[in-house]
């Protein structure tokens, strides 16, 4: 007989996270519209608003991932909620671009913190023998806000003003406060040994080597994915699909909320393998495929590869950090796989902005999608690496 795994305990904080998500997805896409609307700032300086989150997020996953376990799963779940609403309210009030600096930087590290401790809190929720499902499930909750917090927020721009929108995103955060404070959560117990080695301050203390190649795919794949969040509405004017663009996001969404259950399943029933490489080769065609949109429905066509491919990659990476570590470490091994995902998001818009000054759209979708495709190639490499050491582990 299964075990449960639609227990109230993994509903709630799926739905947390959830909401956390969404409104992070929400304010990224019109962030840097407002720098440049409401306070006149330039578009480097409307970008920089929008990458300063991003360091805020990396600066709270490596540290809430090293005292997670110290603080409290429990703690670090409400005090990071807390200062998220703080932060999400604070917006209202912003007569500067470097009091709007200080408020993304503020609220990226209360979104970091508070995610940090949902994806490790989900874990103790799931039967280890739907694994692999659970987080699928889970992940679930953030592919969709990806794709419904952009829609929500491009939809809400062009009808409302920005202090209505920062007042929908902090009913929002209220209302998931009080979710927080209803969830049980339970704090794992600490032996001496793995209590000392969590205080010291060694790189192993924030960091998960054993993680670190899945965090380094997950590198790529953000850099590759980047162009699409970033460059897709600019894309669509060129080729007058606005309209059609609109909808790719929900297309995405759909196809994830159909087959994330089944790729699940397979991870636990097959391994792997049998989800990761689809994801990578899924990630690349469907890039490949936006290249060449001429017409409304290649166009989202693509966005349905595409979220077979980085939908399916985001949970199953998840699941992936999670076989290879001690349970001591969980916060550390998924604050490294998240860094390596939210680094590639954060610096691929650089990075892929300034090769744009040499490449077309169509030029810059083709080297995202050699990108996805060399994961496969890099994924490749490390599972044989993986391999041959513990072969070389049993000999001895």
């Amino acid at each position: 007989m299964k075990e449960k795994l639609f227990n109230q305990g993994f509903v709630l904080i799926t739905l947390i996270n959830f909401v956390v998500y969404l409104v992070y997805y929400l304010l990224m896409v019109i962030i840097a519209v407002i720098a440049q609307e409401e306070l006149n700032a330039s578009l480097g300086a409307a970008g920089f608003a929008s990458g300063i989150y991003i360091l805020g997020t990396l600066l709270a996953r490596l540290y809430m991932g090293k005292k997670l376990e110290l603080f409290g799963r429990k703690r670090v779940l409400r005090y990071g909620i807390l200062f998220f609403l703080v932060t999400t309210m604070a917006y209202i009030y912003m007569p500067s671009i470097s009091v709007m600096f200080l408020i993304r930087f503020l609220n990226g590290f209360a979104y970091g913190t508070t995610s940090t401790a949902t994806n490790a809190i989900v874990t103790s929720y799931i039967p280890k023998s739907r694994n692999g499902e659970g987080i699928n499930y889970y992940g679930l909750s953030t592919s969709l806000a990806a794709a419904i917090g952009p829609f929500i927020g491009m939809i809400l721009l062009s009808t409302t003003s920005f202090y209505t929108i920062i007042i929908f995103s902090t009913i929002l955060v209220f209302l998931t406060t009080i979710l927080c404070f209803y969830l049980p959560v339970k704090n794992i117990v600490l032996t001496p040994e793995h209590r000392k080695a969590l205080k010291t301050w060694t790189l192993s203390s924030f960091v998960e080597f054993k993680v670190l190649p899945i965090a380094f795919v997950a590198f790529l794949m953000g850099i590759s994915y980047s162009t699409v969040l970033t460059f897709l509405a600019s894309y669509a004017r060129e080729i007058n699909l606005v309209s059609a663009s609109t909808f790719f996001f929900v297309v995405y969404a759909l196809v994830i909320t159909f087959t994330r259950p089944m790729s699940g399943k397979i991870f636990d029933a097959k391994g792997e393998k049998f989800v990761m490489y689809p994801s990578y080769i899924f990630l690349a065609v469907g890039l490949f495929v936006l290249s060449t949109a001429s017409t409304s429905f290649i166009l989202l066509l693509s966005g349905g590869l595409i979220g077979l491919g980085y939908g399916t990659f985001m949970s199953n990476g998840q699941a992936v950090s999670l076989k290879s570590c001690e349970p001591h470490r969980i916060g550390i091994a998924l604050s490294t796989y998240f860094i390596g995902l939210d680094l590639g998001l954060g610096i691929g818009p650089y990075i892929m902005g300034e090769i744009h000054h040499a490449l077309s759209f169509q030029g810059l979708y083709i080297l995202a999608g050699i990108i996805a495709l060399a994961c496969v190639f890099v994924y490749m490499y490390f599972s044989i690496a993986a391999t041959k050491h513990l072969k070389g582990s049993e000999e001895l």
